[in-house]
């Protein structure tokens, strides 16, 4: 039996207790060796807290322990025997916006916390708003630290109603709302004798029965080719395999397909994986697609089904969060990787930079910078197959690049 995988961004304010959480996940899961939790233990010891400072676990960068935050995306791993877990530990500052865009583009849920006694504060709100650009279908909002509030039920209700009312102005298809002590543990793995008022269930018991299967487009089927599998041993020597990972739909032996942007249509062959044949391949699975014809293929291409394909366009609009220090300007040209396809683009116009404190579009401002987001219109030397982001995260994104360097500017994501 294949287990289940369930990858999740933590976002919240500068000592929301973010990374004590995750340590505590980690702690009372039984995924931390022995010698790394003595060395936890002995660092609190010598900074003299009466407790054991659980977000050493997790703050890994030097710089990230002197100051107290967290900087770069950590991701981190553990397992239960219902799911495996990828945590991306995201930063909270707003000069590291990019961070967590990037650590929370692949998740299929959004952990965002709240310091009771603070409340919602901008940056829990900013994070909200980013998780739901980034179309995070799941959002979990953890009331940390009730502990200081003598997990008083009044407390957790005013920040419950508070974050509902914001919440109905952005698009979250799924809201729970859990009272935690992440020092201390309640809530976190098992239900607290502190808070009886409180009915739901523990946080990891959500998140290992949390259904994301479903979140997955199994409509459309996509699957973009990255490599063309051409063994030379004697045994293969009329091989040949078209690899990638499948980015949504479902793909069978016998299927029609279409390939784009050639037009070819062909039948599938047979799936293959490393040890064997498959009877069916669905996102997020990478595999290797045979077809009956002798169709040219290559990296780049799309391998769709004929009645239901991506419309081509050279002409995107797109949300834009910029990552670098030099602003994005209109007549700016990049580089752009969609899927496996690489090209060329044109920036031909900003329409729009979102606050994403008050989501106000300043419709003045005709230049991004470091850590803004707006909305943006390209044009690309080739067209791209692409859907809009919110029915598809994989053929909806793209990363724009400097044709100079190789560094990435830039996510988008397709209106």
């Amino acid at each position: 039996m294949v287990m289940d995988l369930l990858r999740f961004a933590t976002a919240g304010s500068v000592d929301d207790g973010k990374s004590t959480l995750i340590g505590r996940l980690l702690l009372d899961s039984k995924s931390i060796f022995a010698d790394q939790l003595a060395a936890v233990q002995a660092t609190s010891n010598a900074r003299g807290y009466d407790y054991t400072d659980l977000a050493l676990l997790t703050d890994g960068l030097r710089s990230e322990r002197e100051q107290g935050i967290t900087i770069d995306v950590a991701y981190r791993y553990f397992a239960t025997p219902n799911r495996k877990f990828i945590i991306a530990d995201t930063p909270g500052h707003v000069q590291y916006t990019r961070n967590m865009v990037t650590g929370a583009s692949t998740a299929d849920l959004g952990l965002v916390l709240v310091d009771a006694r603070q409340g919602l504060t901008e940056q829990s709100r900013r994070h909200a708003v980013i998780l739901s650009l980034l179309r995070v279908p799941h959002l979990v909002l953890c009331v940390n630290k009730m502990d200081l509030v003598e997990f008083s039920q009044e407390r957790f209700n005013e920040i419950h109603q508070e974050f509902t009312s914001f919440a109905t102005k952005l698009s979250i298809p799924d809201l729970t709302v859990v009272p935690i002590s992440a020092l201390q543990g309640d809530n976190v793995v098992n239900r607290s004798d502190h808070m009886p008022w409180y009915e739901g269930p523990s946080l990891l018991h959500h998140l290992e029965n949390v259904h994301v299967a479903s979140d997955r487009d199994l409509v459309d089927t996509r699957f973009p080719v990255q490599y063309v599998v051409r063994p030379k041993s004697d045994d293969y020597h009329d091989y040949r395999g078209y690899a990638g990972r499948v980015a949504g739909g479902i793909l069978k032996p016998g299927d029609e397909v279409l390939v784009l942007p050639s037009g070819m249509t062909s039948t599938i062959a047979g799936i293959d994986l490393f040890n064997g044949e498959l009877d069916e391949a669905f996102p997020p699975m990478s595999v290797t697609v045979r077809l009956e014809d002798d169709v040219d293929v290559s990296r780049g291409d799309m391998i769709c089904r004929p009645q239901n394909a991506p419309v081509p366009s050279q002409d995107i609009d797109a949300m834009v969060c910029w990552m670098s220090t030099t602003p994005l300007r209109p007549r700016q040209k990049l580089s752009i990787k969609h899927t496996t396809r690489t090209a060329r683009t044109l920036i031909k116009d900003v329409l729009y930079r979102l606050d994403v404190n008050s989501l106000h579009r300043d419709l003045e401002t005709k230049e991004l910078t470091l850590n803004e987001i707006g909305r943006v219109q390209l044009r690309t030397t080739v067209p791209l197959l692409c859907d809009p982001y919110e029915k598809n995260r994989t053929t909806g994104s793209f990363i724009l690049i400097d044709e100079a360097t190789g560094v990435t500017l830039g996510a988008g994501m397709i209106n």
